[in-house]
């Protein structure tokens, strides 16, 4: 059995991390998926939220990225993240992530409802609070 398997993460704006892991946990619409060398083919929507690996042959620990969302394509030797937004835990920043939901909340309130996107609204606030969420568990562990 192989003992890693190749991870690309792609932003809309640059590749964020591509090489070789001993296992991926990606946020899916239903639940966690953990992706491990040799897992069977699969494709399916992510939710926003933090995408770990463990990187293969170092001594790093897991590695965190943020994800708002996107496409999870898992091939034989090759696990594909495409997001609109991928960013490094290091650059998180909370009250950005705040000022976010303050905004979509704020719109939701304020607009005529035959204005509104709400399926955009829903998925700012969804990524904002990710991102909270996110940053808050990390502080837990450092």
């Amino acid at each position: 059995m192989q003992s890693s398997v190749k991870l690309n993460v792609v932003s809309a704006e640059e590749e964020i991390f591509s090489g070789y892991v001993e296992k991926v946990v990606a946020p899916g619409t239903m639940g966690d998926l953990g992706i491990l060398p040799g897992h069977t083919q699969l494709i399916t929507t992510i939710r926003p939220g933090e995408l770990r690996y463990i990187p293969a042959n170092d001594d790093e620990a897991e590695v965190s990225l943020f994800v708002a969302g996107g496409i999870l394509e898992v091939q034989p030797h090759l696990v594909t993240v495409l997001s609109d937004t991928a960013l490094r835990a290091d650059d998180l920043d909370a009250e950005k992530a705040k000022a976010a939901m303050q905004r979509a909340r704020d719109a939701l309130k304020g607009k005529d409802p035959e204005d509104l996107d709400y399926e955009a609204l829903q998925a700012e606030l969804d990524a904002a609070k990710a991102q909270i969420e996110m940053i808050q568990r990390i502080s837990k562990i450092r």
